[in-house]
Parts: structure tokens; sequence; C-alpha cells
């Protein structure tokens, strides 16, 4: 800029104010600066001016990833989630700059509204690290998190109503007469933790003792409900029935079970989480909870931008639907526990 101001004989203040447009510069002169800029192959650093302008039509969705087991971004509740997002943001006049963090660092989110890229960060998922997300909230970023409300929380959060997800999950087979269900899915996770805690309501509402053997950890991945069924069988615990924290996870375990000659809905019933467009589509059709992701990604955007503009937004919780298929049935168990 200091070079096409001094071949154009004007401030530097006069180039910046050319190569933005402004009616501030007559014609003839902005004219000659841009053509000066054009010779020079110069182009404006456009996060550099975003962020001194404190503005930008873009918003970074960020999907983190635990470096031990990468959840693909390929996973059908990611890509559902990110097209509602991706046509959210058009609608309102914005570009998405789809990115990825290690799960472990999600204060590295922050780079993109540090260096004027993002207006503001949508991150799809608390992880392990509701601590690092409270940072970056009290240092007024302006983050919206797909998650559950978790206590003393000072970040916004949309997601769905997991405790009453989980507690329909599992009513649907307490009803039809199931008492050893497995629950399959990360604890640790805040979202699973609150669809664990509407599994443990279910059975406490009908006077059943959940075995605690039937618990076991899953990622979101297919290899989860795989390993997941075979430590059951290993393990020789019987079991009729099975809440699985995604559709994803529910798939893999029917595969499992189907491979050890188990059979669903008779042998065993399963029910999975989301809702994703495979779901109705599998064999058996799979009974899940529904969570209406176009309106999750409405929403997100729709809290974040009132938190750019307001600087502050309520969280919104989206209401858990079950949607009964083929994959839960009056059955009984017929595996030797």
């Amino acid at each position: 800029m200091a070079d096409i101001a001094r071949l154009a004989g004007v401030s530097t203040a006069t180039v910046s104010r050319a190569l933005n447009g402004s009616s501030l510069v007559n014609a003839e002169t902005r004219q000659r600066i841009v053509d000066l800029a054009r010779s020079l192959n110069y182009s404006i650093n456009v996060g550099a001016q975003n962020l001194r302008l404190g503005q930008s039509r873009t918003i970074a969705v960020v999907v983190p990833y635990e470096g031990r087991q990468r959840q693909a971004i390929s996973d059908p509740f990611f890509l559902s989630l990110l097209g509602s997002l991706a046509d959210a943001l058009t609608d309102q006049g914005y570009d998405m700059l789809l990115t990825r963090i290690d799960a472990d660092q999600l204060e590295d989110a922050a780079r993109y509204c540090d260096n004027g890229r993002a207006s503001g960060v949508i991150l799809i998922g608390q992880w392990h690290h509701h601590d690092q997300l409270n940072r970056l909230a009290a240092r007024q970023l302006p983050i919206v998190v797909w998650g559950a409300q978790l206590p003393r929380q000072l970040y916004c959060t949309v997601g769905g109503d997991n405790i009453q997800g989980g507690m329909a999950a599992t009513e649907v087979m307490l009803r039809e007469g199931r008492r050893r269900i497995c629950f399959l899915g990360d604890r640790d996770l805040p979202e699973v933790a609150h669809r664990y805690e509407g599994y443990l309501e279910a059975h406490r509402r009908a006077g059943v003792q959940p075995d605690p053997r039937l618990s076991l950890p899953a990622s979101f991945l297919a290899e989860g409900g795989r390993d997941a069924v075979s430590r059951l069988l290993d393990l020789h615990q019987g079991f009729d029935g099975i809440f699985a924290c995604s559709d994803l996870i529910a798939m893999a375990a029917i595969g499992a079970l189907r491979a050890h000659q188990l059979s669903v809905p008779q042998d065993v019933s399963v029910v999975g989480y989301d809702d994703v467009a495979l779901a109705q589509n599998f064999q058996p059709p799979l009974t899940t909870i529904r969570q209406s992701i176009e309106e999750g990604g409405r929403l997100l955007v729709d809290a974040l931008l009132e938190l750019i503009r307001k600087g502050a937004a309520a969280p919104r919780v989206l209401p858990a639907v079950l949607v009964e298929r083929g994959s839960t049935g009056p059955d009984r168990i017929h595996a030797t526990p």
C-alpha cells in the first residue's frame, strides 16, 4: 500500500479509501490507484480488513475430532447437520468456513475470529472440555455449541432434550416386555450422559433394576457398535434390548447381532438416536429418537447471529421424538441368558 501511495503521489489513507471504493476520493484518483494496484498484483487482505472493521460475512463451523479415533465428517449425523447449517447461513447471507480441530484443543476454535476470517463460531459437540468452552465464552468469543445444557455454563448451546430422548428410547422396549436392555455410548460426553440419565429414569419408573454390566462404552463409529455387542456376547451377558446413542452405532450393532445368528426384533429390540436418512431404509427399519436436524441448524445460526448483534443469546432445546419402526417389536427374548 505504501508503494502504491508513493507511485500515485497520495497518502496510504487515500489508497485505502480508494481500494475500498470510498466516495471521499475523486473518481480520477480512485481509478489511478486501482490501476496501479492491479499492475502490482495487489489485493486487499480481507481477513485483516474484517478484523479491523469488526465485521465479516463468514461463520466458522468447527467439527472437532478425537485423535485416537477420528469420527469421519461423512458420519450421517454430521452430514445432515452441515447441510442444514449451510442452508441456514445462505438464507442469512453468510458463507460457511468448514474446519476441524482436535477435541482436546477446543480453544483453537477462537483463531478463526481472532484472525478476522469469521464473525463467529458454531462448534459441533462439547466433547470432554466444557471448561475450555467456558473460557472462550468468558473472553466474549461469539460461539454457539451443539450440545447439552450443563451446570455453570457460560456459552450458548442448541441441542436436543437428551434426557427425554433417553427415557423414550428405553420406555418403548420396557413396554414390550424387555428387561435386560443394554446402553451403548460414551458416557463421558455430556449429551450421552444425559441419554444415560434418561435410560436410568425409565427403568426407575418401570420398577426395573438395570444391570450395570449392560452399559458399555461405544464410540460414534461403526466399530463401536460391533465391538460392544461382541463383548456382551463373549461375556455371556443375556440381553433382550439395545439402546444405542446414535443410529450408526445401532445399525452396526444389528449387523453384529446378525453375525451371531440373533434376529431383530425377535431376539433383541434395538433403538437408535438421531433419525438420520438411512434409518427408515435400513433392514429392519430402525426405531430411533428423532432430533430435528434441519431445525437445529437454523436455531444454531439464529442463536449465533443474535449473540453477534446483541451480545447474548438464550439456549435452545429441541424436543426428542420417538419414531417407532421395525427394529422394536413385541417378541420376547429367545437368546440364552
